[in-house]
């Protein structure tokens, strides 16, 4: 069985009100539950449908993924440093699956 795994890159210190880069991807074969396997039986969809990144539990970057997505998907966004604290990371699969990582940012 294949455990998908995330990763982020972000830095740990920003400035005050500088805006940095954030880089997140998940290994994870994104089953579209078009295909089907040697039998002839469809494969069950299985793919990341929503990502969402908070920072000191406020939703500050969140998107929802379709089939359409390829396998690993990579998506990098901005965010403007305005406090210290945690950045959860957190993608969630079709049938529940959750995966997350934390990040602690330091505002100087």
């Amino acid at each position: 069985m294949f455990t998908p795994a995330p990763r982020v890159q972000v830095p740990s210190a920003a400035a005050n009100g500088e805006v940095f880069p954030v880089k997140t991807l998940i290994s994870h074969r994104m089953e579209t539950g078009l295909r089907h396997d040697d039998q002839g039986n469809v494969i069950s969809r299985r793919i990341i449908n929503k990502f969402t990144c908070r920072h000191n539990d406020a939703v500050v970057f969140s998107v929802d993924l379709h089939e359409a997505v390829a396998a690993n998907p990579f998506i990098e966004f901005y965010l403007r440093a305005t406090e210290s604290g945690r950045l959860e990371f957190v993608w969630e699969e079709d049938g529940g699956g959750i995966y997350a990582l934390e990040h602690h940012l330091t505002v100087t």
